[in-house]
C-alpha cells in the first residue's frame, strides 16, 4: 500500500459547519476578463502556470496505442476545437454533440466547445440511431463530432432527419484537415456564470427524453466535490471508468479532475477484468471512480484474479451509478485492501450530493451522507403531483421511507429541462428539489436507497426510459401494444424485459420474439434493448389507458400486486 495520505476534508461535521460556496468558488480562478468558464478552469489556467507539461490525459487506445496529452497540448487542442467553430460560424448558445468513443479529440471537443461559450452534449456511442435522433432533434443539434465507423452505421441512416445539423466533423483525416489547421490560441470571452454550458438528456417514464441543461457555473460544485469527496491531490493518477456520454463521465470524467489539475487515465477499450486490472497496476492509479456493475462483474471475475496484480497505488475508490450493495463493499475490503465509498447524485444535480467520504466510516449498502454545501431530507409530498400548486411537503423522521429531496441552490443544479418549463416547475415544491427517489435516513444520518418513485429502469448504471424501449418496439409492423420493466440481474442491478401483444393474426413464435429482439438492439443499441420479449394476449392499463408497469413488475417478481380499483378490467 502507498504511506497513508491525509484527506482533503478530515472531518465532515465541522466542514458542514463552515462550508460556502463562495468560499469554493473563490479557490478557482475566474476568466482574466471577468466571469467564470469551465475550460478555463479545466485547462487553461493550469496549461499557464507550473503544471502546463503535467499530463492531463494519460490515454490507452483499445489495440494498443497510447498517447499522454499534457495540459498545455489540451489547451492547444480545445483552443482549435474552439477555432473551428468560431470559422463555421457557430453562435455562442448552439449546441455541439459529440457521439465518440474515449479518444483524446473527445476531450478537445468538449473543452473547445465550452470555450466557445456553445453548448456541449455528449451521446453514448452505444446507442442506435433512434436515440441519436431523438436526442439531436431535441438538442437543435447545429455540429456533430463523431467517427466515420460510427456515423455511418449509426448517422448516416437518420441524417435526412436531422436538417438543423449543419456540421459534421470525423475524428481523423477531417479533424486533422479542419481542427488540426486552426489556431492554437483562443481567448475566451468574458463569460456569466449563468450561461449555458451542457446539455444532458436523462430518461422519464413517459415521453420524450429530458435534457438537462447546466451552466458553467457548475464548476465550482465539480472542483468543490473533485476535492472533498474523491479526495483529489496534485499529484494523483484517477481514472474514472464512465463513458462522457454519460454525466458522470463529464463532471467527473473531464471537468472535476482537470479543474483540480490531476492526471486522468482514458481507456478506450470496453470492459475487461484483466485489462482492468492492468491498467491500475502499470498506471499506478492512486483514485478510482466506477460503477456497481463493474465492480460486479470484477467480482465475478475471482477475487485470485485480483490478487495477481500489485494494486497498492489505490488510495480511494468510489463507485456511483446505481446502489452498490454491501457485498461489493466488503469484497473491495477484502481483495484491494480498501472499501468502496459509495456516492448519490442524479443527472440533474450535475454533481455528487450523498458520499461515503473518505474521512468516513463506510457502512456497506449506505448512500453516504450529505456533502458539504447540501442540505438533504426525506420528505412527504402530498396531496397530488410533485409541484402542482397546493402540494404540502412534510420533512420525515429517521428510518421513515420517503422521497429524497434537496435544498435548491448548489452551482451544478440544472437550470431547466430543454423546452419543458412545466416539467422543470414540478420538480420543485415546499422549498425543495424532489429528486424522485426513495430513500431513509437512519439515526446516525446516513442516506439509504429504497427505489424510484416512478418506473425509470436503472441498469448498468444508466436510466432508461421505458416509452423510449416502448416506441421502438411499437414501429415493428408486427406489435400492437409494448410494456417495459427492469427485472433484477446479478451484474446489472436491473436488465429490461418486454412484454408485448401481437397484431391478428401473426404467429408469436420463437423466430418473431428472435426478430424483434435484434430489431429493437438495431434501433435503439445494446445499451437500451430489452434482454428478454415475453408475448402477452393483453397489457394491463388503467380505465384512462396508462399502461401499469407497476402490476407487471409486481406479477413478474412474486409481489404485492397493491390496489387494482383503476385497473381498466376490474369491476
Amino acid at each position: 500500500m502507498t504511506a497513508p495520505v491525509a484527506p482533503n476534508l478530515r472531518d465532515l461535521d465541522e466542514a458542514r459547519r463552515t462550508f460556502r460556496w463562495a468560499d469554493a468558488r473563490a479557490a478557482l480562478d475566474g476568466l482574466p476578463g471577468g466571469g467564470l468558464n469551465i475550460a478555463h478552469e479545466a485547462v487553461d489556467r493550469h496549461a499557464r502556470g507550473p503544471r502546463a507539461e503535467v499530463v492531463a490525459l494519460r490515454w490507452r487506445g483499445k489495440a494498443g496505442a497510447a498517447r499522454d496529452v499534457t495540459y498545455a497540448a489540451l489547451a492547444a487542442s480545445s483552443s482549435q476545437f474552439a477555432a473551428t467553430l468560431r470559422a463555421l460560424g457557430v453562435a455562442p448558445g448552439e449546441v455541439v454533440f459529440a457521439l465518440c468513443p474515449r479518444v483524446p479529440e473527445l476531450y478537445a471537443a468538449a473543452l473547445g466547445t465550452l470555450k466557445h461559450r456553445a453548448v456541449f452534449s455528449p451521446l453514448f456511442p452505444a446507442f442506435g440511431p433512434e436515440p441519436i435522433a431523438t436526442r439531436l432533434h431535441l438538442g437543435d443539434g447545429r455540429v456533430l463530432v463523431t467517427t466515420p465507423a460510427l456515423y455511418e452505421r449509426k448517422v448516416a441512416p437518420i441524417r435526412d432527419r436531422l436538417p438543423g445539423l449543419r456540421h459534421v466533423i470525423l475524428v481523423g483525416d477531417d479533424w486533422d484537415r479542419t481542427v488540426g489547421a486552426a489556431p492554437t490560441t483562443y481567448e475566451i470571452a468574458p463569460t456569466d456564470p449563468e450561461t449555458p454550458a451542457l446539455l444532458h438528456f436523462t430518461s422519464g417514464t413517459t415521453g420524450r427524453p429530458k435534457g438537462a441543461l447546466h451552466v458553467h457555473g457548475a464548476v465550482v460544485a465539480h472542483h468543490a466535490t473533485g476535492r472533498l469527496v474523491l479526495d483529489l491531490h496534485d499529484d494523483d493518477v484517477f481514472w474514472c471508468t464512465a463513458d462522457p456520454g454519460w454525466v458522470t463521465g463529464t463532471s467527473y470524467g473531464i471537468i472535476a479532475p482537470l479543474t483540480c489539475g490531476v492526471t486522468c487515465v482514458v481507456d478506450e477499450g470496453e470492459f475487461l477484468a484483466e485489462r482492468w486490472y492492468q491498467l491500475l497496476e502499470r498506471e499506478r492509479v492512486t483514485v478510482w471512480y466506477t460503477a456497481p456493475t463493474a465492480i460486479r462483474m470484477l467480482m465475478k471475475a475471482g477475487a485470485e484474479l485480483a490478487r495477481r496484480h500489485d494494486l497498492s497505488a489505490v488510495r480511494l475508490a468510489a463507485s456511483v451509478g446505481e446502489p452498490l450493495n454491501p457485498e461489493a463493499v466488503v469484497w473491495g475490503a477484502q481483495v484491494l485492501g480498501r472499501p468502496f465509498h459509495d456516492n448519490w447524485w442524479q443527472t440533474e444535480t450535475g454533481g455528487i450530493m450523498i458520499a461515503n467520504l473518505a474521512c468516513m466510516d463506510v457502512r456497506p449498502g449506505s448512500m453516504g451522507k450529505p456533502v458539504p454545501g447540501i442540505d438533504a431530507g426525506i420528505v412527504a409530498v402530498e396531496p397530488g403531483e410533485a409541484g402542482a400548486a397546493g402540494a404540502v411537503v412534510r420533512e420525515l423522521g429517521p428510518d421513515q421511507v420517503g422521497q429524497l429531496a434537496l435544498r435548491p441552490g448548489w452551482p451544478s443544479m440544472f437550470r431547466g429541462y430543454l423546452h419543458e418549463d412545466e416539467r422543470y416547475r414540478k420538480c420543485f415544491a415546499g422549498g425543495w428539489y424532489l429528486t424522485g427517489d426513495l430513500a431513509r435516513r437512519d439515526a446516525d444520518g446516513y442516506y439509504w436507497f429504497v427505489g424510484r418513485a416512478d418506473d425509470v429502469i436503472k441498469s448498468a448504471g444508466h436510466l432508461i426510459g421505458p416509452f423510449e424501449v416502448e416506441s421502438a418496439l411499437l414501429e415493428h409492423p408486427a406489435v400492437v401494444e409494448a410494456a417495459v420493466i427492469g427485472v433484477p440481474d446479478p451484474i446489472a442491478g436491473d436488465v429490461i424485459k418486454a412484454f408485448v401483444t401481437v397484431r391478428p393474426g401473426v404467429t408469436a413464435d420463437a423466430a418473431l420474439n428472435s426478430e424483434l429482439l435484434g430489431f429493437a438492439r438495431k434501433r435503439l443499441g445494446p445499451a437500451v434493448a430489452p434482454r428478454s420479449i415475453v408475448f402477452a394476449p393483453e397489457l394491463p392499463r388503467t380505465r384512462s389507458g396508462k399502461l401499469m408497469r407497476r402490476l407487471l413488475r409486481a406479477r413478474e417478481l412474486g409481489l404485492p400486486e397493491g390496489d387494482l380499483s383503476t385497473l381498466e378490467s376490474s369491476s
